[in-house]
C-alpha cells in the first residue's frame, strides 16, 4: 500500500527516514480552516485530519499521514513567527520557561481513520538578548513554530524535554508507528 505524508516539512521527511518508512509527498493547498472554540489539542487534530483528507481525496488508494503542531503557552498558540522581530519576541517570553508542543496526527485510508494528539512540555534555559539574536539571525527559528528547532541550533536552550522528544520536532515516531500498524500499512517485520 502506498504511504502519503501530506507535510512540506524536511524535519517531518528526516523523521519518517529515521523510521525506515518510505513515504511519498503530498502538501495539502487548501487554506486551514478551525472552527471557533477548539482546545488546543483538538486544534492540532483538526488540522492533521483536514491535511490527510486532502491527500487522500488525490491518492484514494493509498494510507495518509496528516500533522500538525503548535507551541502553546499562557493559553496561546504560538504558530510560525512572521518576521525576525516576532521571533526575538517570542524567544524573549519563552527564554526561562516552560510550554508545551502539540502534535495533532491523523491516519486515513479509504474506510479507516484514527486521529490522535502527543504533548510535550519544554523548558528553555534563560537566555540573553545577545543569543536571541544570534540565534534568530541564523534563519533557523523562522520556519518553525514556537521560533526554535530542538533538532537544530536551538537545542543548546532546551534545558528540559518532558515527554516524546520526536514531537517537539514534529512528529512523535513511536505514536506514529503504532498508528500505522494498526493502519496496516507497515508490518512489524517490514515487508
Amino acid at each position: 500500500m502506498e504511504l502519503i505524508l501530506a507535510s512540506q516539512s524536511p524535519r517531518r521527511h528526516e523523521v519518517m527516514r529515521w523510521m525506515g518508512i518510505p513515504c511519498g509527498t503530498e502538501v495539502c493547498t487548501e487554506p486551514e480552516c478551525v472552527p471557533d472554540g477548539l482546545s488546543c489539542s483538538e486544534t492540532v487534530m483538526h488540522l492533521a485530519k483536514q491535511k490527510a483528507e486532502f491527500a487522500l481525496r488525490l491518492h484514494p488508494d493509498a494510507c495518509v499521514i496528516g500533522a500538525d503542531t503548535v507551541v502553546y503557552q499562557d493559553d496561546e498558540i504560538i504558530g510560525k513567527p512572521k518576521s525576525e522581530e516576532e521571533a526575538i519576541r517570542t524567544l524573549h517570553r519563552m527564554q526561562g520557561r516552560s510550554h508545551t508542543v502539540f502534535t495533532g496526527l491523523a491516519v486515513l485510508k479509504r474506510g479507516y481513520e484514527d486521529v490522535r494528539y502527543v504533548a510535550t512540555h519544554v523548558t528553555f534555559r534563560k537566555m540573553t538578548d545577545r543569543e536571541i539574536r544570534w540565534y534568530v539571525s541564523t534563519g533557523e527559528p523562522l520556519d518553525k513554530a514556537g521560533s526554535y528547532g530542538v533538532q537544530g541550533l536551538g537545542c543548546v536552550f532546551v534545558e528540559s524535554i518532558e515527554g516524546n522528544y520526536f514531537n517537539v520536532i514534529g512528529l512523535p515516531a513511536p505514536i506514529l508507528y503504532e498508528m500505522l500498524l494498526q493502519a496496516g500499512a507497515v508490518s512489524e517485520d517490514r515487508k
